[in-house]
Order: structure tokens, then C-alpha cells, then sequence
């Protein structure tokens, strides 16, 4: 694995668990130039150098392994022991508000209000940090992701899903290929893979698992909610 590789992944790493969102948020973190930080993550080796992964590292607490991020230790992207073990373990349990498949057609309207939010039972999710942003959880509704893999998503299953910020998903492009997706729109609270955004022509265009179910273009003018899925539970059935 090359030095951007190694990089990326603990880009991404530090995005599952709401650290930072975009480049310009490591950027301010790191009190670096936004210029500086494209060209280490393009490979620039002016720029992608010891110090600057070590000045990465030690932002974030020096919670990855330095051997590991320097392409010197294969091992463990995490650095094990101190403080810093309990980041890949679950901690604890978190309650979080739960939208279930009956309660579909409130949340489209409901989403923005506060007091209908706290409104909503809420369900507990096991956690290993502490989660920054806006967290729902949607219980799975229908066949259309489900094709019989391992990836799929059975009806009745639960879903811990984070918000996307609108200024990111209407200003740039999603990090589709990494996430599904919970889509809220006027007319319903849908489960997808979004294959492609066309940012400039304000569009995205949605994919179910089951073959059965065509892809299909939305208007990011009719979107009003953007989640990324980040884990789920599956109840227990025969």
C-alpha cells in the first residue's frame, strides 16, 4: 500500500467517525493551506512528506500508527494501547431517534422540526466513539436492496445513518462509492446506492441491489435529506 493509499484510509477512517467532513475541514485542522493538503493527497512528494503525515497524525491525537501511516509497519493502521485503545472497540451503547417504516411519510415533513425529532421513540446502537453531527436510525422498508448477498439490506433491519450536510452534497460531489445512502424526499424516505452525482446538473442517480428495480434519476431539488449509512443491526429471525 503506497503513502496516498495509506493516507486516504485514515482520511476516511477519521470521516466514518465525524472528525472531518471535507479537505477543508483537515485543512483548518491542521491550520494548514487547502492548496498544501490537495497536493499531499495527489501524491506530491514536496508536499506528502514524514512531517507532514506526522503533523496529520498528531492533530487527531496521534491515534494512528505512526510505523503504519509512514509505510514502514504494516501491521496496524491504529496506534494500539494508552488512551487510544478504546478506538476500535465499542464503548458503549448510544440511543438514537428511530423512524420506522410506519412513521415514513411524518419524517419527510417532520425532519427539520425539533420538537417532532424528540418526538420519536429512539433505538440503542453500539458506538466506539462519539459521534459528531446529526444521527438517525430508519428501520428498512421492502425488497429493493436485497439481491441475496451479504451486502444486502433485509426489510425489519435497522440502520444507524449520519446527515450530510446540503452544502456539500448541492456544492460537491458525494463519496458515493464508499456509502449507501438513506434519500429523503417529498415523497418518501428511500434506501439506496447513489452511482453517480452530477453536480452541476443537480442530479443524482440512484441504484437498488434488486435487479428487479430500475436505476432512476432524482432532481437534488426534490431532496430534502441526505444520510450516509454507517452501520446496522439485524434482528433475529428463523
Amino acid at each position: 500500500m503506497c503513502s496516498i493509499q495509506r493516507l486516504n484510509e485514515a482520511y476516511e477512517y477519521l470521516r466514518d467517525r465525524g472528525k472531518v467532513h471535507t479537505k477543508k475541514e483537515l485543512a483548518e485542522a491542521m491550520g494548514a493551506n487547502r492548496v498544501n493538503i490537495s497536493k499531499a493527497f495527489n501524491g506530491d512528494e514536496k508536499y506528502l512528506t514524514k512531517s507532514f503525515l506526522t503533523r496529520f497524525n498528531s492533530t487527531f491525537g496521534n491515534v494512528f500508527n505512526i510505523g503504519w501511516l509512514l509505510g514502514e509497519d504494516d501491521k496496524n493502521m491504529l496506534r494500539i494501547g494508552g488512551d487510544d485503545e478504546a478506538v476500535a472497540k465499542i464503548i458503549e451503547f448510544m440511543n438514537f431517534p428511530f423512524v420506522s417504516q410506519r412513521a415514513y411519510a411524518g419524517y419527510t415533513s417532520g425532519f427539520a422540526d425539533p420538537e417532532y425529532i424528540e418526538s420519536l421513540p429512539t433505538v440503542a446502537f453500539p458506538v466506539d466513539h462519539s459521534p459528531m453531527g446529526n444521527y438517525m436510525v430508519f428501520e428498512v422498508k421492502g425488497d429493493s436492496m436485497y439481491d441475496g448477498t451479504h451486502e444486502s439490506y433485509i426489510e425489519g433491519d435497522l440502520l444507524l445513518c449520519r446527515e450530510i450536510k446540503m452544502d456539500l452534497w448541492a456544492e460537491s460531489k458525494l463519496h458515493f462509492k464508499k456509502w449507501d445512502f438513506v434519500i429523503v424526499t417529498g415523497e418518501g424516505v428511500l434506501v439506496k446506492r447513489i452511482i453517480n452525482h452530477d453536480v452541476a446538473g443537480h442530479k443524482i442517480t440512484i441504484h437498488s441491489l434488486n435487479p428487479a428495480y430500475p436505476d432512476k434519476d432524482i432532481d437534488l431539488t426534490e431532496v430534502r435529506q441526505i444520510l450516509n449509512v454507517i452501520s446496522m443491526m439485524r434482528p433475529r429471525r428463523r
